[in-house]
């Protein structure tokens, strides 16, 4: 058995030089003229890209356009010299909403800024200001000076009716990368992430689609092309992409963006009432809010509610105890404000309330409240 594998390796040996003219692991030399040292021959590419190929390629051409860098800059002063310069905070993706050159992006893209740069698609760099701000929702609204010819707005879509599975695309400059495109799909739908105000945003987009740092603000799109979301977090424990990514839905996006813009802010509606803090109800074992003060001449005052008092004998009594609202239990301030995301001021909402031992239910206007 031994003498045969001798022999094969003397005849493999053997038979070595007339397979190369060089030693294997080595270059073959300039006067080789086999096939292993000339241009492989090229595959002739498809006639036609496949349709979804060409749909993917057509939303990219066309919201590429209205993809923006946004770059976010601090003044520090140095410790030596005292004099004051501009350092790089951060950056991320933004998009264009319309001709008068008003961008769309997170709140925490132009957190603590002190200037902000957005560079449209065409290279140009424009310092940009904050028109308005809601952090609790993450979404900022900054305005640029352009020519009208330079910005394209996106075509905004609904995310009311969106399927879990249906494709979206993400556009944005992750890791600074200017206009990367990345494909996935709904992954879910009605999920709930915290804003930097650790606030509850509701109705929030899960999605596959790779969204790294620097995606934050940039459009998460349909099919078709529509914006239906802003990217603004992603769920991974190195900080990178790990299959898991959330976008504010666009229906929310649509209603604040006309509030920043017109008054810098988002106008909630309120009842018209100043609560007690959740942590005394429950260390009072209170089920509901109790009612601290109703403000004169709001909607809570119309229809008779009332807030704590002190007594003849100096005794403090609770005022209303507010159990429900439009049928939806309330049992903290995050409850109550997610039932007032729904509702616009000058509605009449139903109250349910605990005065005593009685239970009522009342009709409240609501009112704009800071």
């Amino acid at each position: 058995m031994k003498g045969r594998v001798v022999s094969a390796g003397l005849l493999l040996i053997s038979l070595w030089p007339t397979l190369s003219i060089a030693e294997w692991g080595k270059p073959l030399g300039g006067a080789y003229g086999g096939p292993e040292g000339k241009p492989r021959v090229v595959t002739p590419s498809p006639a036609e890209f496949g349709a979804d190929e060409r749909a993917t390629m057509a939303v990219f051409e066309r919201a590429t356009k209205s993809v923006v860098f946004i770059a976010n800059t601090a003044i520090q002063r140095d410790p030596w010299s005292f004099n004051l310069f501009e350092v790089p905070q951060g950056s991320g993706s933004g998009f264009v909403w319309n001709k008068q050159g008003h961008i769309v992006t997170n709140f925490h893209v132009v957190y603590g800024a002190n200037s902000v740069t957005v560079t449209l698609a065409d290279r140009t760099e424009h310092k940009a200001t904050l028109i308005g701000a809601d952090p609790d929702h993450d979404v900022a609204v900054l305005q640029i000076r352009a020519p009208e010819e330079a910005l394209s707005p996106l075509a905004v879509g609904t995310s009311q009716d969106l399927r879990v599975g249906q494709k979206v695309l993400a556009i944005g400059n992750p890791f600074g990368l200017d206009h990367t495109l990345t494909t996935g799909v709904v992954s879910a739908l009605g999920r709930t992430i915290k804003s930097l105000s650790n606030q509850t945003i509701e109705g929030v987009i899960q999605t596959d689609a790779a969204i790294n740092p620097g995606n934050s603000g940039g459009p998460l799109l349909d099919s078709a092309g529509r914006l239906i979301g802003v990217n603004t977090q992603i769920v991974s424990p190195s900080g990178a992409f790990a299959g898991i990514g959330f976008a504010v839905p666009v229906d929310t996006v649509n209603r604040i963006v006309p509030e920043l813009i017109k008054y810098g802010k988002l106008i909630r509606p309120g009842l018209g009432v100043s609560l007690v803090p959740d942590a005394m109800a429950k260390r009072w074992g209170i089920k509901g809010l109790i009612i601290g003060k109703v403000s004169r001449g709001s909607g809570a005052e119309q229809a008779g509610l009332k807030g704590a008092r002190e007594t003849t004998t100096g005794r403090v009594e609770l005022g209303d105890i507010i159990t429900a609202v439009e049928g939806q239990p309330v049992g903290t301030l995050d409850q109550l404000m997610d039932v007032m995301e729904h509702h616009k001021v000058g509605d009449q909402v139903t109250v349910e309330i605990l005065r005593g031992t009685h239970r009522e239910r009342v009709s409240v206007t609501l009112q704009a409240v800071n």
